[in-house]
């Protein structure tokens, strides 16, 4: 469809509501960036409309587009390396008559509309916060630059919009910095620093992605009250189509630079038009796994395992307590299938795979096999690493910007000594085609992959050593919905082909769903539901766990 049969479509069906004018309208917008000598251009034409009183999601791929155009409404892309080099995004400016052109605007302009009339809120918000600085002052800031205010006229504000967004204690929290709060907590820091000066508009891009879904849930339904109390204009992007019905009026499609389609919410998902939104639409994780091997063997068997972190205050750093992260876990693995770990954050997920690994300290039994690596010295349990593989939650963080593929698929073959030289090359083009990956671009370097291929090198670098045991640490919860149901078919595939086994830690329900045999639940250390996964979905005995699958699937 065109951009401008798009703009039709989505002033009609907010119109037959409110006549009212959009607070921003885009319109043809072109963006590109410098890459040395040429020029690529990643927007080609976007048109957009975003009204009053309404939240319009803005949804697409890794790549898409949606986050670049969003970036240009407050002129957000590095001058250096961007160049809008078409179009304009028009901005009923509350201190003017008629539009202004803020692709156009002057800095002084601009700088009076970012964080006053336009908000935004980022996608994470640990690299949003200046680590440095307490929370007061930070959502105090703009209220010091747009007002005037000091410190004590900013404070009652401050604590008005803590208590606003559900920070627990705020009198307390003032003086703490970003570390110190959980995830979801620093992102209702956010939406306060987004919200304080009672903008028109806020910009939230991918404000959910890396939180738990109870917490999502807590955000989503906060964002809803805030825009019906401010009567905001919401621009939402995100790559969840479960959020977009869950939260948008609108929704706009976004692929390769263009926005494709364009319409309300109902309609989008009753009768798309496009066939590209039809695939995102479907791109659920997948039906629920197979039987898996049928073994009675367990590879992994731990009892009463707990990991406890020491409080140590004074100058002597005496220990007066515990952090209790795993607190006496028993459970099994058996071979060939996959045990799904589910919790929110801070529940002991992750510390338990850890400590399975022997990463982490812990105390009680660990068997692999018949083997108990609780026993065991580091020198001992290295030869046993080969058997027993990570991959981790950011495939960008895990893999070395400074190796190349086929040196970091190739680097356990190295620790463990395995192979010469043609028959290293091989096993690396083995693994490489197996996950999917073109082995010609083994030479080349991390940055120049997408986030799916990024975790399909994870996984290779895990099979090129032929393990028994794969613990996947949250690996599908950064990538699109599209990405994340093609690794999940991949994963399945091969635990087929390999026999492998799996303990898939995630708080995504969805995901655990189509790949589980068993399921473990777990809640401040401690497991609260454990056994057959079919079981669990159906008929969960633990409120705790009926509560993550209602936050979920509703």
């Amino acid at each position: 469809m065109s951009g401008s049969g798009n703009r039709e479509a989505s002033m009609k069906t907010v119109t037959a509501k409110s006549p009212v004018q959009p607070i921003v309208s885009i319109r043809d917008l072109h963006v590109s960036f410098l890459r040395g000598e040429s020029e690529n251009e990643v927007v080609h034409g976007a048109d957009l409309d975003i009204f009053p009183n309404e939240t319009i999601a803005l949804v697409g791929e890794s790549g898409s587009g949606k986050t670049v155009t969003a970036s240009s409404i407050l002129r957000l892309l590095p001058e250096s390396t961007a160049r809008y080099t078409r179009g304009r995004v028009l901005f009923h400016h509350a201190g003017r008559t008629g539009e202004v052109d803020l692709l156009s605007a002057s800095e002084t302009d601009l700088m009076g509309i970012r964080g006053n009339e336009i908000g935004m809120i980022f996608q994470e918000p640990m690299s949003s916060l200046n680590p440095l600085h307490t929370i007061e002052k930070q959502i105090a800031e703009t209220l010091f630059i747009h007002r005037g205010f000091t410190t004590e006229q900013s404070r009652p504000i401050v604590l008005e919009w803590l208590h606003k967004v559900g920070i627990r204690d705020p009198e307390q929290r003032l003086k703490a910095y970003p570390h110190q709060l959980s995830g979801g907590e620093r992102q209702r820091v956010m939406i306060a620093m987004a919200l304080i000066n009672q903008p028109k508009l806020l910009i939230a891009d991918e404000p959910t992605t890396s939180l738990d879904v109870t917490i999502q849930a807590q955000i989503l339904d906060l964002l809803k009250q805030l825009r019906e109390e401010m009567r905001l204009a919401v621009l939402f992007i995100t790559h969840d189509f479960s959020i977009v019905r869950r939260i948008a009026d609108r929704v706009a499609v976004m692929h390769d630079g263009r926005i494709i389609e364009t319409g309300d919410c109902r309609e989008i998902f009753n009768a798309p038009r496009h066939e590209y939104t039809r695939t995102l639409i479907a791109a659920e994780p997948g039906d629920a796994p197979g039987t898996g091997e049928d073994s009675s063997d367990s590879i992994v068997t731990i009892k009463d395992l707990k990991v406890w972190f020491p409080i140590q205050k004074g100058f002597l750093r005496v220990t007066r307590g515990y952090i209790k992260a795993v607190d006496g876990v028993s459970l099994s693995v058996r071979r060939g299938q996959t045990l799904g770990i589910v919790g929110e954050s801070g529940s002991g997920k992750t510390t338990l795979g850890k400590a399975i690994l022997r990463l982490e300290k812990s105390d009680g039994d660990i068997f692999f096999g018949t083997t108990a690596l609780h026993q065991l010295t580091d020198k001992e349990i290295r030869p046993l690493r080969r058997s027993m593989q990570v991959i981790f939650q950011d495939p960008y963080g895990s893999l070395s910007p400074r190796l190349t593929v086929e040196r970091i698929i190739g680097e356990g073959m190295d620790v463990h000594k395995i192979g010469e030289k043609g028959d290293r090359e091989e096993r690396i083009i083995a693994a490489m085609v197996e996950v999917g990956l073109d082995p010609e671009t083994r030479h080349r370097f991390p940055n120049e992959f997408s986030g799916g291929q990024r975790q399909r090198i994870a996984l290779a670098r895990a099979l090129v050593l032929k393990p028994d045991l794969i613990i996947l640490d949250e690996p599908t919860s950064s990538l699109d919905r599209s990405i994340q149901f093609q690794v999940i078919q991949l994963l399945k595939e091969l635990q087929q082909r390999h026999h492998l086994t799996y303990m898939f830690i995630s708080h995504d329900l969805k995901v655990v769903k189509s790949l589980a045999h068993e399921l473990a639940i777990m809640k401040d250390g401690k497991l609260v539901e454990h056994g057959p996964a079919e079981g669990i979905f159906r008929n969960p005995r633990h409120d705790y766990t009926r509560e993550l699958l209602r936050t979920a699937f509703e």
